[in-house]
């Protein structure tokens, strides 16, 4: 299951340590995948990407992106719970914790309309926090889990140290998404097993593989993979 796990940001490209580059530094990411299990089969939410990007075009991912200074000093209604925050914290300190965190609840309300949050009175904002708290709504970090971790390797030329977290649909404000959001190109709830075969970054699939496997066991630990010295390496958190 690792073995391809980095293939779409992996193919043919020069090894910048043997030319005598410094890799690029991978930026911090957050994603969020959302359950729904109100029909016979979990469903996940998936969205696709614009063709026209320069990165993973076309694929269906979850919604997510890199995050942002402003993550650092938004406001949220809970945190992450002391079980969530200690794994995650084996991967940054506690500050860039909940910056990731928000990161992935702020990614999702902009790529898909989506708020993880509690109703709250509107209040201003700062730079890409200002729509959502305008909303009326508060991030909810309670309601997330720290699922897995993936770093793209030293050849990539867009690095991301992403994690992953995994959050049920009913801890949404509601599953109808806001006006004027959304920057996937289509967005769809798709069962488990279908989602396998859509067009996914590797990643993406290895996360997915993952999800039964925690939904059958929320005390699993986070699988965490990164490639050191052209390997793959796998190491759980």
């Amino acid at each position: 299951m690792t073995n391809d796990a980095f293939e779409d940001v992996d193919s043919p490209r020069p090894d910048p340590l043997r030319a005598g580059k410094r890799p690029v530094k991978p930026r911090d990411a957050a994603t969020l995948i959302i359950i729904n299990r109100t029909a016979a089969q979990p469903r996940v939410l998936m969205g696709r990407r614009n063709g026209g990007h320069n990165f993973m075009p076309g694929k269906w991912v979850f919604p997510g992106g890199r995050v942002d200074r402003a993550d650092y000093h938004a406001p949220s209604a809970t945190d992450l719970r002391h079980d969530v925050a200690a794994r995650l914290g084996k991967t940054a300190p506690p500050s860039r914790c909940r910056a990731l965190a928000l990161a992935a609840v702020r990614e999702t309300f902009e790529e898909v309309g989506l708020l993880l949050a509690k109703p709250a009175p509107p209040r201003p904002g700062n730079g890409p926090w200002r729509e959502f708290l305008a909303q009326g709504a508060l991030p909810d970090l309670d309601a997330l889990e720290f699922v897995a971790r993936a770093i793209t390797p030293a050849a990539s030329p867009k690095r991301f140290d992403a994690r992953f977290f995994m959050a049920e649909a009913d801890r949404l404000i509601s599953l109808e998404r806001q006006a004027d959001c959304g920057e996937l190109d289509e967005i769809a709830w798709v069962e488990l097993e279908e989602a396998l075969k859509l067009d996914l970054p590797s990643v993406t699939r290895f996360v997915l593989r993952e999800i039964p496997l925690r939904l059958a066991d929320p005390t699993r630990p986070a699988p965490s993979l990164r490639f050191a010295r052209g390997r793959q390496q796998l190491v759980h958190l």
